[in-house]
């Protein structure tokens, strides 16, 4: 299935991505210009190509996350920093992050140089339309540094799955927190307490939402996913992988393979490298 190419990406490219999360100097630069240190920032950071909205924006966009958490963070966020200040500043991070980990010599290299111009020309088949959050960033000015290029286009293709994985779990009836508990309940991903943790979910609010879950038969009692709930998500995953498969198929098998090797390369580089904390993911 042609699909299967879009979760191929997903699993070769992430991780360049999505070290910022994790960077240390991510939130050097957000607590630099006044931000709390935490979600503040995170939320300051990765919303701020949307401009100064409220908090009911960004909820709706980052989805899993508790709405009261939110409405802690934004829009007070806005009036600490100004969302351009905030865009500039996690560039910078990224592009610190990227270098401490993969070496200023890696960071101008053809790897680099070839996988930024692959995954830029993957973006060209991306549409906006019912995209907010990829929207916003394919908004932003491209940056001239290959490494910096290279991050916002891989920012902008997990943008890009990342609305469609919301559409998905819309339709198929899949809310906020019910999304956070059934990945969980397959054994991969973040703990379910750096879950809590980090989207402010009670471990009540877990447990009311799992015996949910389980008398619609999803979840088994032990809370493991029963096979109606595999099913489920994966059905859920397939849609996802349909909706996000343009960028893919904008470039030719050959192109895909390359850029899909240098991703994978630079991926085992930033692990390697400590970008993602042990403790917070389901060994």
């Amino acid at each position: 299935m042609q699909t299967k190419i879009a979760r191929e990406a997903k699993q070769a490219l992430e991780a360049p991505h999505s070290m910022i999360y994790f960077a240390p100097e991510a939130e050097r630069e957000t607590t630099a210009l006044g931000l709390e240190p935490g979600s503040m920032s995170y939320f300051a950071a990765r919303a701020a190509p949307l401009g100064p909205v409220g908090p009911g924006v960004v909820s709706a966009t980052f989805y899993n996350f508790n709405p009261e958490l939110v409405a802690m963070c934004v829009p007070k966020a806005w009036s600490i920093a100004d969302p351009a200040d905030i865009v500039a500043a996690r560039f910078r991070a990224a592009s610190a992050a990227l270098e401490r980990m993969l070496g200023s010599e890696a960071l101008e290299s053809e790897t680099v140089r070839e996988a930024a111009e692959l995954a830029t020309r993957a973006t060209e088949a991306c549409s906006p339309a019912g995209k907010p959050l990829f929207a916003a960033h394919a908004d932003l000015d491209w940056p001239e540094q290959p490494h910096l290029r290279l991050w916002h286009a891989l920012t902008l293709l997990r943008e890009f799955r990342g609305d469609a994985h919301i559409a998905a779990l819309q339709h198929a009836g899949i809310g906020p927190l019910e999304a956070l508990v059934l990945q969980n309940a397959t054994g991969k991903g973040m703990t379910a307490a750096t879950l809590r943790r980090t989207r402010h979910w009670s471990e009540q609010d877990w447990e009311a939402t799992r015996r949910e879950l389980t008398e619609r038969g999803l979840l088994e009692e032990s809370g493991e996913l029963s096979d109606e709930g595999r099913e489920l998500r994966e059905r859920i995953e397939e849609a996802t992988d349909e909706a996000a498969l343009p960028p893919w198929l904008h470039l030719d098998s050959a192109e895909r393979a390359r850029l899909f090797e240098h991703g994978a390369a630079l991926s085992k580089q930033v692990v390697k490298a400590g970008a993602f904390p042990k403790e917070a993911f389901i060994q």
